[in-house]
């Protein structure tokens, strides 16, 4: 089964369009004026060590038996996670990362952003 999770930071005062921004940034990898950019570099970084015993097939691929795989995604704005038959602690501890960049979790699955903990 394959789940993908989408992060992204909104600017101060910013409209938000969630669906909107979930096609153009985490689909369609387009800057939007609306959105933070993204320390990417750091985030990678901290995904690589959280996840330093799975194979890395790539610079964005990593898998590891018995606990399915996941794709990374990522432009200056937004971060997306492909996951393929990953267990809830490993997604969790993805979406602890980004929320550690300020980042909520946007779940298209069912069309919901969970931003609660954010001055919106």
């Amino acid at each position: 089964m394959s789940y993908d999770l989408n992060f992204w930071k909104y600017k101060e005062g910013a409209a938000h369009n969630n669906q909107k921004i979930y096609e153009l940034a985490c689909c369609d990898g387009e800057t939007v004026d609306i959105l933070e950019n993204l320390p990417i570099e750091e985030i990678l970084k901290k995904i690589s060590d959280a996840f330093s015993d799975w194979t890395k097939l790539s610079d964005n691929q990593y898998e590891k038996e018995g606990k399915g795989s996941f794709e990374i995604f990522a432009t200056s704005q937004a971060v997306r996670f492909d996951c393929y038959s990953m267990q809830e602690s490993d997604m969790n501890s993805l979406m602890d990362i980004l929320i550690d960049f300020g980042c909520p979790l946007y779940d298209p699955q069912i069309s919901e952003r969970f931003d609660n903990w954010t001055d919106r």
